[in-house]
């Protein structure tokens, strides 16, 4: 018994530490962009924006080719190869002068993350009974949340001897690629060994199926994910063009964002119990609240209370929306539901391309206006 718990802990802690990783796909290095901006000074600025999106573009698209790998691949090789790419790729982006040699790094570190994103919500369904999925899903955003928090930090502190070391944030990795390597089951989940297990669910074997019967969970993710990275896309930029917030006290407001969010998947499960139902429009307004305030109010004071309800409303949002999709589709969600939730968007087309680059663009032209 003692054995199978120990097991118990190191599968989940292995598990577990991928979320610390996903949300660094992006908006680890947000608070260099500045520094980054002022090296490629004769580079449009829209490129410079890009080192955010580019990553979740190929998040997308490696999102779409996921089922075709895990028939293939078992989990385990599958995570190590996504953490490979995720580590190499955001590490070595900070070696070229060329900005767009940089985006091709961090294409990798978005097909990394593309593999690694589904299976760090899949695998705990897959793994644990559904009593457990709601807290642990809450657990797997606080710890998402707690990887931005330390890799914001970092990458703040990095910036202020080069923008090139900002990018070692990436080595987090490591960590990952040890834990999984020696306690992640060499299994290899396919959707027939699942239609065994859960026989009442065989309408999820069909991809159009899953997306019929997901589609406000695949809809609810994208929304919320296209709101969320507005804030990273565009903070430090921003702040440091109308001269609010010193460069120097950026990265510890938005590892502060990021630490509120790590709170809001902590509370998620007594949020849930307190509202019921009403649970889903938690999110929705914090994020409502958050931008208004930052758009508003200004200052420090605007700064600081928009940032807590938008680090909130994302920390909260995540789990409601992956657990709620995980119990509905069971052991299934692995290799069905997830990889669709982490394209964060409606359907194979060029609007996931499009608005992939939402908040960069959006920025351009509230710029070109002002």
């Amino acid at each position: 018994m003692s054995d199978q718990t120990n097991h118990g802990k190191t599968l989940t802690v292995s598990i577990l530490s991928l979320s610390l990783l996903t949300v660094m796909a992006g908006a680890a290095v947000a608070p260099a962009l500045g520094v980054i901006q002022a090296h490629f000074s004769d580079t449009n600025p829209l490129f410079v924006q890009m080192i955010i999106s580019v990553p979740a573009l190929f998040i997308v698209i490696t999102n779409f080719i996921f089922p075709k790998l895990y028939k293939v691949f078992s989990a385990k090789t599958l995570v190590l190869m996504g953490l490979l790419l995720y580590t190499a790729g955001g590490c070595a982006s900070g070696l070229y002068d060329n900005i767009f040699a940089v985006l091709v790094m961090r294409a990798l570190v978005g097909i990394g993350v593309g593999i690694i994103m589904p299976l760090s919500t899949g695998l705990l369904s897959y793994y644990f009974a559904p009593e457990k999925q709601v807290r642990l899903m809450g657990y797997s955003s606080a710890m998402n949340q707690m990887g931005g928090v330390i890799a914001t930090l970092l990458s703040g502190l990095l910036a202020n001897i080069s923008w090139r070391v900002s990018f070692l944030v990436y080595l987090m990795g490591l960590i990952s690629i040890v834990l999984c390597l020696f306690y992640l089951p060499n299994d290899k989940i396919t959707q027939e060994t699942q239609a065994k297990e859960d026989k009442g669910k065989k309408e999820t074997a069909g991809g159009v199926g899953v997306f019929r019967v997901n589609i406000m969970y695949i809809l609810a993710m994208f929304l919320l994910m296209s709101t969320f990275f507005i804030y990273p896309a565009n903070f430090a930029m921003e702040t440091i063009s109308e001269g609010i917030i010193p460069q120097n006290y950026i990265a510890v407001i938005m590892a502060g964002m990021d630490f509120v969010a790590f709170c809001g998947g902590l509370l998620f499960v007594r949020a849930k119990r307190l509202l019921g139902e009403k649970t889903k429009f938690l999110a929705p307004l914090c994020f409502l609240i958050g931008y208004l305030l930052l758009a508003l109010l200004g200052g420090w004071t605007g700064t600081l209370l928009g940032s807590v309800f938008v680090g909130f409303a994302n920390g909260a949002g995540i789990p409601y929306i992956m657990s709620e999709a995980s119990m509905k589709a069971g052991k299934a969600a692995a290799t069905t539901v997830m990889p669709l939730i982490s394209a964060d968007s409606k359907r194979k087309s060029r609007v996931k391309i499009v608005l992939s680059t939402y908040a960069p663009f959006c920025a351009m032209i509230i710029q070109s206006l002002s």
